[in-house]
């Protein structure tokens, strides 16, 4: 033969059958001799070739030295770059990735032996646009062990981002994630509320995400423009929160030997939000009710009053209607900070959310420290899945953290996970008619079902509504996860 055979994993031309090993061993060839066993031999080889270039993947190997030695037709069509121009190129000048440089997965395989399954990459195609691929990465070896070079398959995945992305546009509110019914009907209600100046009272337990509510707010508003200020009031003395939040002129007190802004003056024009105003003081409580009644303060030392254009958010873990009842809390200021009051549910309340924010908490830590981790394995999810989560949302942000800094390869397992979560982790309740065993975004699913028919009375018509639902297909899920029906 006098030139190379398309699927010869080897670069050098071929010069008669009989003498060629390819060099990678991908598609070997045998001596070609008239006996059964060979015929076998010749007989796999075509098979090989023929899954070659029929894969519906991209596949290509390359040697020793980076130089692309095969490439099969599906990597044309995802690289658009032929055969003729991908055979005896280094395979960075093909694919122009960000790792290609840096963190190659496939000179990783081949320097250290181990596979790399599914890491997604965005490289350039011929014609310079970015495509995503998930990329899979071995070293091929011949039969006496030494490493002549590393096969890469890769896939397009083009599809997947951008469902990806319409799932996230779905879930995602300002950085909120969730679609339980709860934090939809919040969600829905936050640009109406963001384009009053009205006082926002913000409820819930501690992690539920307050002040990303906060946020949002502010990000809606016509005040987006302006600084987003906030100050926790729980973890400041009275003294100094009050100069925290009003400032003081030069002299006001020993060692005032400048003027110094309070956090009034810095959100001026933009937004203040108070955490864990439960917290103050009967004096702090106050001195707020004067800001919010003339919509002015004065600094501590001055003589003259400074108004106070700012919206004003504030939060807190207690409730403070009860705080009022118990008279730690002032009923006047309670009734003009709760104008337009919000209460977050606790993660326990919005157990479906789960699955979507382990996901969410995977990308973001990728992102942040430069990993790539596919995700949770099933026995991982299911005691997240299980765990009563006293912290909410922070705890499990917390949990996934710390499996991130624990996990040494591409799936975070169970033993991951901190000790805490898997010493409290426990079987969600169910209907006895569930099965105990389902999937992770199955227990999910009949667990906000299960919700809605208790904050419903049982009703199955309010509950299909409550759900966005038909009565019919609440039927049907109910049947297929097991509940009675």
């Amino acid at each position: 033969m006098g030139h190379a055979n398309r699927y010869c994993a080897s670069p050098r031309p071929c010069r008669r059958l009989s003498s060629v090993t390819c060099e990678t061993r991908l598609l070997p060839f045998w001596d070609w001799h008239d006996t059964e066993s060979n015929m076998k031999g010749l007989l796999q080889q075509k098979y090989l070739a023929l899954v070659f270039s029929s894969s519906p993947l991209g596949i290509f190997t390359v040697n020793s030295e980076d130089q692309i030695t095969s490439f099969n037709p599906a990597a044309e069509r995802i690289t658009g770059y032929t055969q003729a121009e991908a055979l005896g190129r280094r395979c960075y000048e093909i694919f122009r990735a960000d790792i290609c440089q840096e963190d190659c997965p496939l000179k990783r395989s081949i320097r250290t032996g181990e596979n790399t399954t599914e890491r997604e990459v965005t490289v350039l195609g011929r014609d310079g646009e970015e495509v995503p691929i998930s990329i899979s990465t071995a070293a091929l070896r011949s039969e006496d062990g030494t490493v002549l070079g590393g096969v890469e398959m890769f896939r397009n995945i083009s599809q997947l981002v951008e469902l990806r992305k319409r799932l996230d546009g779905q879930y995602v509110f300002q950085d909120i994630v969730s679609k339980n019914v709860l934090m939809k009907r919040i969600l829905k209600r936050l640009p109406l509320i963001a384009q009053s100046p009205s006082t926002v009272l913000i409820e819930g337990a501690s992690g539920t995400g307050k002040e990303l509510v906060a946020r949002a707010l502010h990000n809606l508003s016509p005040r987006r423009g302006k600084p987003f200020v906030a100050v926790n009031c729980a973890a400041l003395p009275d003294t100094l929160l009050e100069s925290e939040l009003f400032g003081f002129v030069r002299g006001a007190f020993t060692g005032a030997i400048r003027d110094k802004p309070g956090r009034f003056a810095r959100a001026h024009g933009g937004t203040l939000f108070l955490d864990e105003i439960g917290d103050v003081s009967t004096a702090m409580q106050v001195k707020l009710l004067r800001v919010l009644q003339e919509r002015e303060y004065e600094p501590l030392g001055a003589t003259k009053t400074v108004k106070a254009d700012v919206r004003l958010i504030v939060a807190t873990n207690k409730e403070l209607a009860g705080e009022v009842a118990a008279s730690r809390f002032r009923q006047d200021l309670f009734y003009r900070l709760n104008v337009v009051p919000i209460r977050l549910p606790s993660l326990a309340e919005r157990r479906d959310d789960i699955p979507l924010l382990q996901d969410h908490f995977v990308r973001r830590f990728n992102a942040l420290h430069g990993r790539h981790v596919a995700g949770f394995s099933d026995a991982a999810r299911a005691a997240l899945m299980r765990a009563p989560y006293p912290g909410n949302v922070r705890e499990l942000e917390n949990a996934v953290e710390h499996a991130f800094v624990l996990c040494e390869g591409d799936v975070l397992q169970l033993e991951h996970l901190p000790e805490s979560c898997m010493d409290l982790a426990r079987p969600v309740p169910l209907d006895a008619g569930c099965v105990d065993q389902q999937a992770p975004l199955e227990r999910a699913e009949a667990w906000a079902i299960q919700e809605a028919l208790r904050r419903n009375g049982g009703s199955r018509v309010r509950t299909a509504s409550d759900l966005g639902i038909s009565r019919n297909t609440l039927w049907r899920k109910m049947k297929r996860l097991g509940m009675q029906t």
